[in-house]
């Protein structure tokens, strides 16, 4: 008697086991892509890595008569991001291609505004008032990836990492800060991961496609109807 319940019971663990198998969600399949729709696509890949983050804030300015001096007023949370020495890109609206450096010299919060004054490296364009500022703002070093990376879907953040070559699969991330060129990642990638940056779109096609063809189980039509 005690011989048959060891074996009901090891019997009965192996098909527990089993069924976890049979039920465990298998994580997503790579996309393979060749090395001609690579080279067509220019597929770049980055990597997620420690980089500091820039935030750029544009808004208007108006340059003063002594052709040094540009002024702003600033409002939301933007404006406390402002602080006196950071670096400034102005420009005239008409001629992006005429750029001027300056640094931040005044910030004055007052009545929920910000009044910012920044000071240009060099006089501005002659009888030039009205100048575009791109106010740059450092926010840290982040483990971050860059911008064209990430497919938006909702709520969700996805990107393409390289399992290896030739071979892709999406990871969703969770994200924090969006710079102007790379966005914080607060999880869902390890350091030096190699995403997809421009081509990312094409893969996320070519998954989904792939998908519908084998369907939900990820197993192709024909053989789901033999069963």
């Amino acid at each position: 008697m005690r011989v048959l319940l060891i074996v009901l019971v090891v019997t009965g663990s192996a098909s527990a086991q089993d069924v976890r198998q049979h039920t465990r969600l298998a994580g997503p399949k790579p996309t393979p892509i060749s090395d001609a729709q690579a080279a067509a696509l220019t597929l770049t890949l980055g990597a997620a890595s420690l980089r500091p983050i820039q935030t750029w804030i544009r808004t208007a300015g108006t340059l003063d008569q002594t052709g040094k001096t540009l002024a702003a007023s600033l409002s939301g949370p933007e404006a406390t991001l402002v602080k006196v020495g950071q670096r400034v890109r102005a420009f005239p609206p008409s001629s992006k291609a005429s750029m001027y450096q300056a640094i931040v010299t005044r910030v004055l919060p007052h009545a929920g505004e910000t009044a910012v004054q920044a000071t240009l490296t060099a006089s501005g364009r002659e009888h030039t008032t009205h100048y575009v500022m791109e106010i740059v703002v450092e926010r840290g070093p982040f483990l971050s990836v860059p911008n064209e990376a990430i497919i938006e879907e909702g709520d969700r953040h996805i990107v393409y990492v390289q399992q290896q070559p030739g071979q892709y699969v999406p990871a969703e991330i969770h994200i924090g800060i969006q710079g102007e060129l790379y966005t914080q990642v607060l999880d869902g990638l390890a350091e030096d991961a190699q995403v997809v940056t421009f081509g990312s779109f094409f893969i996320d096609a070519e998954h989904k496609l792939k998908g519908i063809e084998q369907g939900p189980t990820g197993t192709p039509p024909h053989d789901r109807a033999r069963h």
